[in-house]
């Protein structure tokens, strides 16, 4: 019997259409994947599904009944939770009070039989949660199974999970996923949304793929592979880049000494950085978001002071430097808001040319053919699907995204400080932003990709540093790194010393 049915779901926003006329099918007890790249309409599908959206036409069927879904509450009622990206928990309560949230019925909370109700349902379901912890105190894997936890107290059968893996560490990934395996033994059904394609490999039943808002097929998990996945996808074979080997890198370029910075609280955020990146390197700093990479990549930008440390590049000291001295000393920045990085009424033509306008000003006025010229040219280079006149704004986020990769690559930085480059970003922006990367490094330039994405460090970097509380766990070269390892550093665990090493 399926646990839920979608019958050709249709759906437009104005002159987008979002769903054509889908068809979904979820088995009970299966895990099935929903893969597509960006705008391919998963989130869509799931949204109406969840009863955020409302379907202009098509039919839900829910145990084989017709049902009319039109707000979480109706989801709620026939048994649908949903878990997104951006968890909907109050931090200063607790995770009992969070659970039991506008769920109790009751004006008053009985804390201490709620407490025992909470814990008597984590074991249930073999969860391990602490009720009477306050969430603001919780890691995010934690955070997480109180997510999971408050859908399944509310009875939910069927669990929608977006994009569950993209804040996790790989033992957090692994906890997930026993914890999901051993619900759907109990009957759980769940919808796993994901760009992670090992990941769906490991863990579903079958696999839905949608692409331009249409099904792209569904196939029983075991008897396809990646590469197939890939091409129902993006409608192609290729997939992932290959990182050419360099030879051995060159002197060091960019260096940090005992850099520390301080937050916007005024607390440390860095804590004596030391590390160097090499011409014709990538070094990847690894960690869980909100471990001080942020303000590393302000310090190195120029846009946060240091409070302490030296940074050179080529033996040129920038520390302290604005944003333009930096620049000119060949230091290439891609920020990891890519929306901040442009202005977002100004064209095309004029974002490209942002950081350099006076090469394309005489007394004052503006040369706007050689800056159309100018951005005719990056376009065709960066396959950008934009013309120079268009508003910035109106670009999907792979394209905005290859506009800044032009701005800053086309001057040939000696340094590149890029951080998060393909967060958002669908299978076949991913792959070429990473390709773009390689090239950069075979050309010599020395690259410090901040990323909180393990899959992506391991694949492009040479050198790989882990931060945790704004303290360098360890730094170690790249075939060395084993993902368990990795995980461990991430979260604060250090490796234990052996006698051989002098402990």
């Amino acid at each position: 019997m399926n646990a839920v049915e979608m019958r050709h779901i249709f759906k437009q926003f104005g002159d987008l259409v979002a769903s054509d006329h889908v068809n979904f099918s979820l088995r009970r007890g299966e895990i099935h994947a929903l893969l597509g790249e960006n705008g391919a309409g998963k989130t869509t599908l799931m949204r109406i599904l969840y009863g955020l959206y409302h379907a202009d036409s098509g039919e839900i069927r829910v145990k084989d009944q017709p049902v009319e879904i039109n707000s979480p509450k109706r989801a709620i009622e026939l048994g649908i939770g949903m878990v997104t990206q951006h968890f909907a928990l109050v931090p200063p309560l607790t995770v009992t009070e969070n659970v039991v949230l506008g769920y109790t019925g009751r004006f008053r909370l009985e804390l201490e039989q709620a407490h025992q109700q909470v814990a008597a349902a984590a074991q249930k379901f073999g969860i391990e949660v602490e009720p009477t912890a306050r969430v603001k105190d919780l890691s995010v894997g934690q955070r997480q199974r109180v997510e999971i936890l408050k859908a399944l107290y509310r009875n939910a059968e069927v669990l929608i999970l977006d994009e569950p893996t993209a804040v996790l560490v790989p033992q957090e990934v692994e906890q997930l996923f026993d914890s999901l395996q051993r619900l759907q033994t109990g009957g759980l059904s769940v919808v796993f949304i994901s760009h992670k394609l090992n990941e769906v490999k490991s863990i579903t039943n079958r696999v839905t793929v949608l692409r331009h808002g249409q099904n792209a097929g569904t196939v029983e998990t075991r008897e396809t592979s990646q590469a197939e996945l890939a091409k129902m996808m993006v409608g192609r074979e290729t997939f992932g880049v290959s990182r050419a080997l360099n030879g051995a890198p060159g002197e060091p370029v960019l260096r940090l000494s005992g850099v520390a910075a301080v937050d916007n609280k005024g607390l440390p955020a860095l804590k004596s950085i030391t590390l160097e990146v090499r011409a014709g390197e990538i070094v990847g700093l690894a960690g869980v978001s909100g471990n001080g990479q942020v303000e590393l990549a302000q310090v190195l930008d120029g846009t946060r002071p240091a409070s302490s440390g030296r940074i050179t590049v080529d033996g040129q000291e920038i520390t302290n430097a604005g944003p333009a001295r930096i620049m000119a000393a060949g230091v290439g920045r891609i920020p990891e808001d890519r929306h901040e990085s442009v202005v977002a009424e100004l064209s095309v033509a004029q974002n490209m040319a942002l950081e350099h306008l006076d090469n394309f000003t005489g007394r004052g006025v503006l040369n706007k053919v050689a800056l159309r010229q100018h951005a005719e040219k990056l376009i065709r280079e960066y396959q950008i699907k934009a013309s120079p006149q268009d508003k910035i704004r109106t670009l999907s986020g792979g394209n905005m995204q290859k506009v800044i990769l032009a701005r800053v690559l086309e001057r040939h930085p000696k340094v590149i400080i890029v951080a998060q480059p393909t967060r958002g970003l669908d299978v076949g922006a991913t792959e070429y932003v990473r390709g773009k990367l390689l090239e950069q490094r075979q050309r010599g330039a020395a690259i410090l990709l901040i990323s909180e994405d393990l899959d992506e460090i391991l694949e492009l970097a040479d050198t790989i540093a882990v931060i945790y509380e704004g303290e360098l766990m360890a730094v170690l070269p790249a075939e060395q790194a084993e993902p368990e390892q990795l995980g461990l550093l991430m979260s604060g665990v250090r490796p234990a010393r052996t006698v051989a090493d002098g402990a």
